[in-house]
């Protein structure tokens, strides 16, 4: 089964030290909607999901749930087996539609360490799985021919391949029996015309219409048009990725009128140089 096809926007979490900012949430959420992307990601590395508390997650989906009949997909991910299959269980319980699980980090694991974590998870949830691959971030790169064994398992429906690596998301395509999404905005329209569902976008926060007709268009096979809307798209991009994700993507909702709480250590402010770049490349596509 297919969660969604086209625009997936990882969600920023709007919070201040300890509490959710549901003001900020609910200005989020009709932003991006209206802006009419496909499926709303919760949780994920925008999301902040590792300095927010289990009430805070908890809190966060349930509001979500409560205010969108999007296609909902919690992050879900960590590095110990147990912990993530409880979290699991937990996002299930709040209402989530879909699991988005990382890559065990830091401790890492073999090739065969990743297909038993991800069967033991498989095996005790209800709910449609997306495996995440990030290696900038995990320090561990999943193999075409690993996610190929994985997406044999129950429940596993698809794959975010965020390695920046074309030949890599190709082979995936290749030889993968699930859906692969694009993880990085950069190569989304790429990624799109060589067969995948679509993307799992940064972007969409700050362009949730720009990066949805992109999508669009590609899925209706216009990539001449989608490719163009691409090259676009590509300054505001570079900028959203000056600095560490979600530093630059929550500077750009600041500067649109949402406001998502002082950064939570060790996340900090954008620059002053990478904020005046920022700025521009939103102002050149009319979004201030």
């Amino acid at each position: 089964m297919s969660i969604f096809s086209g625009t997936g926007v990882a969600l920023v979490t709007p919070a201040s030290n300890s509490r959710i900012i549901f003001s900020a949430v609910e200005k989020l959420l009709t932003h991006v909607t209206s802006g009419g992307v496909d499926a709303l990601i919760a949780l994920g590395t925008t999301g902040e999901a590792s300095t927010l508390s289990l009430g805070q997650k908890e809190e966060l989906v349930r509001y979500i749930r409560a205010h969108s009949s999007l296609p909902l997909i919690v992050g879900t991910g960590g590095n110990d087996t147990s912990v993530v299959t409880n979290l699991c269980q937990q996002a299930e319980k709040w209402g989530a539609d879909a699991l988005l699980i990382v890559t065990p980090y830091y401790n890492k694991c073999t090739q065969d360490g990743a297909i038993a974590h991800y069967r033991h998870i498989a095996a005790n949830v209800h709910i449609p799985i997306i495996v995440y691959n990030v290696p900038s971030r995990t320090g561990f790169n999943l193999l075409p021919q690993t996610m190929a064994r994985i997406a044999e398992l129950p429940g596993i429906v698809g794959i975010k391949e965020a390695s920046g690596n074309m030949a890599q998301i190709q082979e995936c395509l290749r030889i993968v029996p699930a859906d692969v999404y694009c993880g990085d905005d950069g190569l989304t329209v790429a990624s799109m015309a060589m067969g995948a569902k679509g993307v799992i976008s940064v972007a969409a926060n700050t362009a949730p219409a720009l990066m949805s007709r992109m999508t669009s268009m590609a899925l209706c096979g216009n990539f001449a048009s989608a490719a163009a809307l691409q090259l676009r798209l590509l300054p505001l991009i570079n900028a959203l990725f000056a600095e560490v994700n979600p530093i630059p993507v929550r500077a750009s909702l600041q500067m649109l009128g949402i406001d998502v709480g002082d950064p939570r250590l060790p996340i900090t402010e954008l620059t002053a140089e990478n904020k005046a770049k920022l700025r521009r490349a939103m102002e050149d596509l009319k979004l201030l």
